[in-house]
């Protein structure tokens, strides 16, 4: 069983919360509740998206472990206008702390129709902020945002679109529906 998965902004992905009793946060349990799936890969709380739950671990290996180079497509909302230049580095791959990143697909894009977030992305009138598609085939921890922020493009909002052929087209956050 595939299971897509819209996971929204804040939510954990995992379906148990070790943190504190008095302050619970929002898992996939929240959300889906189908016995013996586990996530394919993870989101970070503060992301959005695309999430693939399965009971295959074969399945769940393939799409998550890097060897096997699955394409992630984020839709990324940066602060700052993007110089040429710092898209061909982030084309090129960068060096973060944990060593250097595999080549990144990337393009401009226009502000995507996405939903809402909650809470709202901060907006400043001072400060302009873009939108980019970026392409993986790794999937490190806050890759996305370690390479934006690296290049000086912080990252304000981070939505996975895609892996592979899944994509979360036509799914609310919180919605998900078996493949």
């Amino acid at each position: 069983m595939l299971i897509l998965l819209n996971k929204p902004y804040g939510v954990l992905s995992q379906f148990t919360d070790k943190g504190t009793a008095d302050t619970p946060r929002a898992t996939l349990s929240d959300y889906v509740d189908v016995p013996k799936v586990y996530p394919a890969g993870r989101l970070d709380r503060d992301s959005e998206g695309l999430l693939l739950l399965t009971d295959d671990g074969r399945l769940q290996a393939r799409i998550a472990h890097p060897k096997f180079r699955k394409p992630k497509t984020y839709l990324v909302q940066v602060e700052g206008d993007p110089s040429e230049a710092q898209i061909a580095q982030l084309r090129r791959g960068v060096t973060l702390k944990d060593g250097p990143t595999r080549p990144a697909q990337l393009r401009r894009l226009p502000p995507p129709e996405l939903w809402p977030r909650v809470p709202p992305v901060r907006f400043r009138k001072s400060v302009p902020d873009a939108w980019l598609e970026v392409t993986i085939t790794e999937g490190r921890n806050r890759q996305v945002r370690r390479m934006t922020a690296h290049v000086g493009l912080p990252c304000l909002r981070l939505v996975r679109w895609s892996i592979g052929d899944w994509s979360v087209e036509g799914l609310a956050p919180g919605e998900w529906r078996v493949v």
